[in-house]
């Protein structure tokens, strides 16, 4: 089992400021009752457990809505502001349903009521409420099934298959339900229908083709309005159209912006606010649909994590960059600006800057790493921590990180590798994983190690790989395929077997896996075989810790008892921590709990 130290830094101080930084009380953006803004919900951490909250902007009331041992992550607000919707699972498992409670609070004693009354618990695939219906979905190993509830009352199935899907858009006069779909067989690149919500009849369909996905970002906000705002992939990067279902056409939105971009409508629906994605960092612009101008609105440098419009026009976002933590802004019309929400207690301490670097490694373009080092270290290369994102389909960006605060403070440079399958580069960068995922993302990771080794960042005795999810199984990979790199790996709710993982993760997950590795394990049993991890366990000559929850529906316990017990046989050295919860946790002393497991591995395997 893995040693849980005490403490990480012997100056009180130093202790103190890299705890700060997790203990510190953070909020979500605010999502507001269409029909009642004054009426919000939001995320927090303050009471040491994600949960969600209530925000009255008229008497700027607030009250924590859920209280759970594992907390809680997703929510919704019915549009006239009367109930809080949110997603009921079992510790972490992600399998449960939706439930709700009036605004105000429910009575003492009294529980949550189903939202969608009649809907089989299972994992989410996407929710819509509307003022008089709601539409949710439901996956499971039967596939996918939307269920429409009118007024309340027990619901009806509008749409069932077997592939991958989930509720997409409601029209604002709830004519209109989006869906995304994956029956072409690939649910990393889905297609759209469109339902009628009187008799679930589909009144128009879009998929642009192998390889191009569909995502609808939302409808127009006004009633009778049938514009929907998609994003697509047509020419090679994410870009945005609108579709207008009244006629069945569609406008494209050129862009002239390097990069990819996503957006939200405004309240009149006469534009859009567009969050534009370029080398890690963000970018906000206004575009409006009668002019076609597309002005720059201004932010301050570093990432925008979400962003919505106000009925005044007021443009509230999430903001952090590497070395200041996130806060809640707004952006009036006349380009004043204010801190918008602010948690009670104290503030998190800032961290230090990353910087850039691009390596020449691949033949659809350079690999975009980023990199810091502690604020003190001396000249020379230092202990370095190779952290790899999850997803894969992500991107490590110009954002806030506690987690690699506490990396820096502890004397360890830290590099992120954006490698190939990371979103912000385009597609083709994004899909160059596909038939050979983990061993492509890997060659990222080598060509940026030898350029931090070549440059004098890092000891290439004192390399540590590190991630969790998909970073996880990376971690693991690299370990037996790259022995000579790593010092010691640490990986995090890793796929570690991957044959055992497609068995028994949830079904959103085997659909994933078959459209980035062409086909199920039956169907390309060696390519499974090839990228995964236990197949190289032999090789593994580095200390290992590896870090698990019980409850794990994506990267599920078994599969890493199975690549745990083949270590076991070697007598390799690892260590091993499990936690009572699903995919990570969103309890704060959890989490801390972590860190000073993974920094404490560390730095005795490097005999630091």
């Amino acid at each position: 089992m893995a040693e849980v130290p005490d403490t990480l830094f012997a100056d009180p101080e130093a202790e103190q400021r890299w705890r700060a930084r997790f203990t510190a009380a953070r909020v979500s953006l605010p999502r507001w009752a269409q029909d009642a803004p004054d009426r919000n919900l939001f995320l927090s951490n303050s009471s040491g457990v994600w949960e969600v909250y209530a925000w009255d902007r008229a008497t700027d009331t607030r009250r924590q809505v859920t209280d759970r041992p594992n907390g809680t992550s997703y929510a919704a607000i019915s549009p006239d502001g009367e109930y809080i919707w949110w997603f009921a699972d079992s510790d972490g498992d992600e399998f449960g349903t939706w439930v709700r409670e009036q605004f105000a609070g429910r009575p003492a004693g009294a529980g949550p009521e189903p939202a969608v009354p009649g809907t089989p618990a299972g994992y989410p695939a996407g929710v819509e409420i509307g003022r008089s219906v709601a539409a949710a979905g439901v996956s499971n190993d039967d596939g996918t099934t939307i269920f429409l509830s009118r007024g309340g009352a027990e619901a009806t199935v509008i749409y069932q298959d077997e592939h991958d899907g989930g509720v997409a858009a409601l029209s604002r006069d709830e004519t209109l339900l989006a869906i995304a779909h994956s029956e072409h067989g690939d649910n990393r690149h889905s297609a759209l229908r469109v339902l009628s919500v009187a008799d679930g009849s589909t009144v128009a369909e879009k998929w642009d083709g192998k390889g191009k996905g569909l995502d609808a970002i939302g409808f127009s906000p006004i009633a009778g309005d049938q514009r929907l705002l998609v994003l697509h992939e047509r020419r090679g990067r994410e870009e945005l159209l609108v579709w207008d279902l009244a006629t069945d056409s569609e406008t494209e939105i050129i862009l002239d912006l390097p990069g990819e971009v996503v957006a939200e409508w405004s309240a009149d629906g006469r534009s859009i606010i567009v969050v534009h994605t370029h080398e890690a960092r963000n970018a906000m612009y206004r575009y409006d649909f009668e002019t076609s101008e597309l002005s720059l609105l201004d932010t301050p440098n570093g990432t925008i994590s979400s962003a919505a419009v106000r009925p005044d026009g007021t443009v509230e976002y999430v903001w952090s960059n590497a070395a200041q933590p996130p806060v809640v802004r707004a952006l009036h019309s006349d380009g004043t600006e204010r801190v918008l929400l602010e948690a009670p207690g104290h503030k998190a301490p800032a961290s230090v800057e990353l910087q850039d670097v691009f390596v020449p490694a691949t033949e659809i373009g350079q690999v975009h790493a980023l990199y810091a080092r502690p604020a003190l270290a001396p000249e020379g290369p230092l202990p370095t921590v190779f952290t790899l994102h999850g997803g894969p389909h992500s991107a490590d960006e110009d954002r806030f990180s506690a987690y690699r605060a506490a990396w820096l403070d502890a004397g360890f440079a830290v590099v992120h590798v954006n490698y190939r399958g990371s979103t912000g580069y385009g597609s083709a960068w994004k899909d160059a994983i596909e038939g050979r995922p983990g061993l492509t993302e890997l060659e990222d990771v080598a060509a940026v190690h030898a350029w931090a080794v070549e440059k004098g960042l890092a000891d290439p005795a004192r390399c540590v790989v590190n991630g969790a999810s998909w970073g996880g199984y990376l971690a693991l990979l690299a370990l037996g395929t790259q022995p000579q790199l790593w010092a010691a790996g640490v990986a995090g709710v890793p796929v570690a077997d991957y044959l055992a993982a497609y068995d028994d993760e949830m079904e959103p997950l085997r659909a994933f896996d078959r459209a980035l590795f062409g086909g199920s394990p039956d169907e390309v049993h060696d390519r499974y075989v090839e990228c995964s991890p236990i197949t190289y366990v032999d090789q593994v000559r580095a200390p290992v810790l590896v870090i698990a929850g019980e409850n794990d529906p994506r990267c599920p316990i078994r599969q890493i008892d199975n690549y745990l017990d083949r270590l076991a046989v070697r007598h390799a050295s690892y260590q091993v921590y499990r936690y009572d919860a699903g995919h990570g946790s969103l309890v704060v002393a959890e989490t801390i709990k972590q860190i000073a497991i993974e920094i404490h591995f560390a730095r005795r395997a490097l005999g630091l």
